[in-house]
């Protein structure tokens, strides 16, 4: 509050009680102007009280500017220092979440690729010989899954195309069975393959051959005539049954014919 102003209105008032008592003081009584006098000790006594507590209250409130004052500098200082501090932090913060956006980036276009690769590996099962397709029928059936991670993805993908390239850069001869012959029956032959290429299966006891090979609608098999010979010898020199040489077998160069070719 304004203790100037308070001072001033208390002396103006006690001025005028005053005045009022010396102009009446024929018909006031002594009641009135000791009860006067006491209401104006009242005040000034109030006044006085109230002085003495802005004056404290006013050295507390100093008190507490001044130590805010000082925790607002020394929080300055403090933010200040980690900020030079923190600089070089935050600078490679920034050059790290660039760098995992541009990976990011990276990364979906690796997936996009591998699963483009996926499809053409689903659609070339059924040009693959049918024991490599086999082989590979529990990698197909994980590959054709759609919630697959892009690492599952990868691994899938690499270890079927590392089969592939196994596969073709390889002569296999086992036997199989396999649905051949106008009836479509089953039956054990002998196959031996030429990589993806192509392969004969041999039986033995029908003297029958056929030649298989990759066509427009997946691995074909088609019969070949007057072979059952040199195809058993082939499979004799595979299996070191019989001594090396030159074998006449039939070969497919093109869809539509049918030539020899010495092995």
């Amino acid at each position: 509050m304004n203790v100037a102003l308070f001072r001033y209105v208390s002396r103006l008032w006690l001025l005028a009680l005053l005045a009022g008592s010396l102009h009446g003081a024929e018909s006031a009584s002594l009641e009135t102007v000791e009860k006067s006098a006491g209401d104006w000790l009242k005040v000034r006594a109030e006044t006085a009280r109230l002085e003495t507590e802005w004056t404290t209250q006013r050295q507390l409130l100093d008190s507490m500017v001044h130590g805010l004052t000082e925790r607002a500098q020394a929080l300055e200082v403090k933010r200040d220092y980690l900020r030079t501090k923190t600089a070089k932090d935050r600078d490679d913060l920034a050059a790290l979440e660039n760098s995992n956006k541009t990976a990011t980036a990276g990364l979906q276009s690796v997936e996009e690729q591998l699963k483009a690769t996926s499809a053409q590996l689903l659609q070339l099962r059924r040009s693959l010989p049918p024991r490599l397709s086999d082989a590979l029928a529990m990698s197909y059936k994980s590959l054709a899954e759609t919630e697959l991670t892009l690492g599952v993805r990868m691994q899938l993908t690499m270890t079927m195309l590392n089969r592939c390239q196994q596969f073709n850069r390889s002569i296999t001869c086992e036997e199989e069975i396999l649905k051949l012959g106008g009836d479509g029956s089953a039956r054990q032959l002998e196959v031996i393959y030429w990589g993806l290429s192509h392969g004969y299966a041999l039986d033995r006891s029908a003297g029958k051959v056929w030649f298989g090979s990759p066509g427009p609608e997946g691995w074909q098999w088609a019969p070949v005539a007057d072979a059952a010979d040199h195809v058993t010898r082939l499979i004799a020199i595979y299996r070191g049954k019989s001594e090396p040489e030159f074998v006449e077998v039939p070969v497919s160069l093109t869809n539509k014919s049918v030539a020899t070719l010495k092995k």
